[in-house]
């Protein structure tokens, strides 16, 4: 494994070794989920309007190591967090938010915070998930969890990770075959039902269907999806020197977001609030609010209607829509330059139309910009918080990666002491779906 592999060596040893002495088990038996984080290049904001996006996953994220046990028994540790998480596989799970007096996990040792004591909830939400679906468990898993350094909180998708590296492991672990599909379900079900947070199956569908060297582009209202290679794709893992890039994940800092900006919820209002008039002046009332049951062409006829917040909701959607069917053709075509001039402009229109970020991201955006060798840039998420991504060119990822901490701790001296020189700028390359190795 070179230097850019993802697991590396050292960390699959270190954690066998952690798994080994947790169970007291030889190490050889060990098995590991791999779930990577994700990245949108393009199609921002438009995934709740079901509109069409792109994704690709990173070699970072998520790295499970688990031994089936010989009974119910299920026993976690992880590297972010203090304390163990044990309950048992044959428990009838209940959501979260629920007042069922089953479904309280159990922290031996953890710190007061809330976060420290709830991180074996995902865990309950994949067995609740399968539960759900009528699956019958019987074997546990003892097992060690951890991320990769410095990416929590950062916009990569690491809860869907997460989620879906417990389902992994207790289907291997039962010996149970899932599609891709059945495990997205799964997963919306963990973060739905069982958590009660409101988002859509983007990030999971990401995980789950990414192939190396190919951007995946999902349609939102449909749930289709399909990969597109690009040219001169020589083999599994392999891309010609012509098409060579890396992927920067440049950090703001800034963990938790920013209670002065819009708020998400009220930005997929507006969106709603603007297709719920654009189809109403054209007659179509009974269709689902959605701006992606609004044409084009009813669009540029009546968008004059709209009030001006509204009518930049609904110009940031139309026109990221068109970015990423551009998008797609520029990456088939190995055309880098125009890829990257995309998603910056993606990244523009976050900030004027859609009216999401901070300042922090925003200047982290803007000197991804200047940087030498950089094709484009943009958040991941909202730019609230976490990092901005960016597509470089290979040859220049070291020095435009330096001039990124320069730049950013001058503007932004104390958020960038809390990340540390070593992780405020990641070099990354493309990952492949989650699985068992």
């Amino acid at each position: 494994m070179d230097e850019m592999s993802w697991p590396s060596q050292s960390e699959m040893d270190a954690i066998r070794g952690k798994v080994a002495k947790i169970s007291g088990r030889d190490a050889k038996e060990v098995r590991f989920v791999v779930s990577p984080y994700r990245i949108c290049p393009l199609g921002a904001h438009i995934d709740h309007q079901g509109g069409t996006v792109s994704a690709m996953t990173i070699n970072k994220g998520i790295l499970l190591g688990f031994i089936p046990s010989d009974d119910s028994q299920v026993l976690l540790s992880s590297g972010q967090f203090k304390g163990e998480v044990k309950f048992r596989i044959d428990e009838i799970q209940l959501p979260k938010f629920s007042n069922g007096s089953n479904n309280s996990v159990q922290v031996k040792n953890s710190s007061k915070s809330e976060e420290e004591s709830n991180w074996g909830s995902y865990a309950k939400g994949a067995l609740y998930a399968l539960q759900k679906r009528g699956n019958c468990l019987k074997k546990g898993i003892v097992g060690f969890i951890c991320g990769s350094d410095g990416l929590d909180s950062s916009g990569l998708s690491s809860s869907a990770a997460v989620g879906i590296a417990y389902l992994i492991a207790f289907e291997n672990a039962n010996n149970l075959t899932m599609s891709p599909s059945e495990n997205i379900e799964y997963d919306r079900l963990i973060e739905n039902e069982y958590l009660g947070l409101r988002n859509g199956i983007l990030d999971q569908s990401a995980i789950l269907l990414s192939s190396y060297g190919c951007l995946t582009c999902m349609n939102c209202k449909t749930k289709e999806h399909k990969l597109i290679l690009p040219p001169n794709f020589l083999n599994s893992h392999t891309i010609s020197k012509k098409n060579a890039y890396k992927i920067l994940l440049a950090l703001s800092g800034l963990k938790q977001a920013l209670t002065t900006n819009p708020g998400y919820n009220r930005r997929v209002a507006e969106c709603q609030e603007a297709a719920r008039i654009l189809l109403r002046a054209s007659g179509k009332e009974g269709l689902e609010p959605l701006l992606s049951n609004v044409q084009l062409e009813t669009y540029e006829a009546y968008k004059s209607k709209l009030e001006p917040n509204l009518a930049k909701r609904a110009e940031h959607y139309f026109s990221e829509n068109k970015r990423v069917m551009k998008g797609l053709e520029a990456w088939a075509a190995g055309n880098m330059k125009d890829f990257g001039k995309l998603i910056s402009e993606s990244g523009l229109s976050s900030i004027k139309n859609y009216e999401s970020g901070c300042e922090p991201l925003i200047q982290l955006y803007e000197i991804l910009l200047r940087a030498p060798g950089v094709f484009g840039a943009r958040f991941s998420g909202a730019g609230f918080r976490g990092c901005c991504i960016a597509f470089v060119d290979a040859d220049c990822a070291l020095e435009a990666a330096s001039l990124v901490k320069n730049e950013y701790c001058k503007l932004q001296p104390e958020l960038a002491s809390q990340i540390g020189q070593e992780s405020a700028v990641v070099i990354c390359d493309a990952g492949d779906c989650a699985r068992v190795i």
